[in-house]
Formats: structure tokens, sequence, C-alpha cells
């Protein structure tokens, strides 16, 4: 895989809600699509998702993830071709608020969660490939807050779908650029170019 690099990169836009705290006990619905969109981790047949052996991987490393964090609790979630959503609780938090450290999320937040799931998952698929060094994930990765039993049960149901509406999906390779589907909430999903995650619902 190739990786562009500019002389004078442009800072990439935060997809965080400005000032808030991302270690806070509650529901998180998050989205992370591979690298350049690319089909690595199965395929869709029959409306239910056929994972291969780096899909597996990515299953894994997600048990994985709350195994290793005593404030996780996963919910529901869905590896796709070229994606994966999931919601992941935040059941309590340990001592004072933690300091954000000098780089990287904070310790025990969202974000150290979807950090460590993408290093340890890129490192198992590298290894299992033999491509040391290559990218899998995309850069950043979508978030929604989720507010109410209302707009969980959405999300939930919303997930659950996934594999089954592919043919609609926006992120799916021979879907036309041009369509926009809705997601969960009645919110149109538009896809963008580039390593930036889409948005399936308004914060």
């Amino acid at each position: 895989m190739s990786v562009r690099q500019d002389r004078h990169p442009h800072p990439r836009r935060s997809l965080r809600l400005r000032h808030y705290d991302y270690t806070q006990v509650g529901a998180y619905f998050v989205t992370v699509c591979t690298h350049e969109r690319r089909c690595l981790f199965g395929d869709i047949v029959d409306g239910a998702m056929r994972l291969n052996d780096v899909g597996r991987i990515i299953a894994d490393e997600w048990h994985k993830s709350a195994r290793i964090r005593a404030e996780i609790e996963l919910d529901t979630w869905v590896i796709m071709p070229n994606h994966f959503h999931g919601i992941a609780i935040i059941t309590h938090r340990r001592g004072d608020r933690p300091v954000a450290p000098t780089t990287g999320p904070p310790p025990r937040s969202i974000g150290a969660l979807m950090a460590g799931f993408k290093s340890a998952s890129t490192k198992r698929i590298n290894a299992a490939r033999g491509t040391p060094g290559a990218r899998v994930w995309q850069r950043n990765y979508y978030d929604h807050v989720i507010r109410n039993e209302a707009n969980l049960h959405r999300i939930r149901q919303y997930i659950a779908d996934n594999p089954a509406r592919w043919a609609e999906d926006p992120e799916n390779p021979a879907r036309s650029l041009d369509a926009a589907p809705v997601g969960p909430g009645g919110i149109r999903r538009t896809r963008r170019r580039g390593d930036r995650p889409v948005a399936p619902t308004r914060r």
C-alpha cells in the first residue's frame, strides 16, 4: 500500500466533539473504515457477513479490547467487508479524572479504546500477511455519543441490518458515489472521498 506524504500537509479536522470528555460513563457508537475502503475482512453472502482470516482477527481483537479494559463493555457490533460498526460502553471511571497525555487520546477513553484496537489488529494482520508497516485502517474514526434509549435501539437495529443492506451501503465499492442511503435516526449518509470516515448519524 502506498502512503501519500505531503511536504506541507494540511491539519486534519478533528471528528470529536469539542470540549466533550470521552472518558465519561455512557454508550458510544463507533465506525472505522479500512484504508482506501478496501474490502479486506470477508464477503456478504445472502445478506450475511462471512469473515475471512483477516476478519476473524478483527473480531478477536474487538473482544480482547473489552477483556483488557475493565471500564469497557461491548454491545452490538458488526464487521463489514471494509468497515466496522460497534457500540462500546464506558461503565465506570476509576479515580480522579485522567490527565490527557501530551500526545494521543486520554487514558480509559473511547479514543484510547479505538487507538488500541486499530493498532493491535493492524499488527496481527500485517504479521499474518507478511506486510509489515502496511496501513489497514483510515487514520480517523467516527463516533456518536448515544444520548438515550431510543437512540440506542435505533443504532442497534442499524448495526444488525448492515449486512442485509450492503447493496445500499455507501462504503460498498460497487455502489455509485452519488447514492446516499439513510442511516440511523433518518439522517442521510453522504460519501466523501479520501481517508475520512462517513458519519451515519448527526451528533
